[in-house]
């Protein structure tokens, strides 16, 4: 996979690290010149141009890209790359790094972007996450087709604790990606039964999650212990 990141700072670099790590191809562009630290990541490809430009991201071969990251400390620059990467080029998965939560409005589909990436918003939901049971944690957005990625403890006193996965009635427009027990991490079969303490990962609309989050908290009757 082909992946150019837009922003060569500690964030571009960390991921671009990670993908050539997984075997992917990396471009990094910036306009810094100070940014361009090929040594820090001499395995990827370097561009010091302007990714707000079209005759950078010529230049970028934008169109053989699978991915492109906006990954600068800039929301507008962000902005402005996912939808050049969209619409100019149709990338196939445009993901955007939001600064500021108070423009996290703005990464969606109708500026090109996929998914948005708050880091501020991730890190309160970790925190949610690692406090809450049988509460409904948001933890990432994906702008394409309102959809989001949750995750849900199942307390103890779950009616679902106990029933198999394709004994449940999901709400419409939610999947259960994957169940983390303890330190493994389970594909969701039907027969695969759900135990009190299971982290829930579910990719749902944004509608349905008052639903599903109803569904996976009501309470078991204590006469039935």
């Amino acid at each position: 996979m082909r992946v150019s990141i837009a922003g060569a700072g500690a964030v571009g670099r960390s991921i671009a690290a990670e993908l050539l790590e997984n075997g992917h191809e990396v471009l990094l562009i910036d306009k810094a010149p100070t940014a361009i630290s090929v040594e820090r990541v001499p395995m990827a490809e370097w561009l010091l141009a302007d990714a707000c430009e079209i005759t950078s991201l010529d230049e970028a071969a934008l169109q053989r890209c699978n991915v492109v990251i906006a990954a600068t400390g800039d929301d507008k620059v962000n902005l402005v790359v996912s939808l050049l990467a969209k619409t100019e080029y149709g990338v196939p998965r445009v993901v955007a790094r939001v600064n500021n939560p108070k423009n996290e409005w703005l990464f969606n589909e109708s500026w090109g972007v996929d998914v948005a990436v708050s880091t501020p918003r991730l890190m309160s939901a970790l925190v949610e996450e690692a406090v809450s049971v049988g509460d409904l944690v948001r933890l990432l957005r994906f702008s394409h087709g309102d959809a989001n990625l949750v995750e849900l403890t199942l307390p103890p006193e779950s009616a679902l604790a106990g029933t198999r996965v394709g004994d449940v009635a999901w709400p419409e427009d939610t999947s259960l990606v994957t169940i983390i027990r303890g330190t493994r991490v389970l594909t969701p079969s039907p027969e695969e039964s759900l135990e009190a303490g299971d982290e829930l990962l579910f990719v749902a609309a944004q509608a349905r999650e008052e639903q599903l989050e109803d569904l996976l908290s009501v309470r078991r009757d204590p006469s039935e212990d």
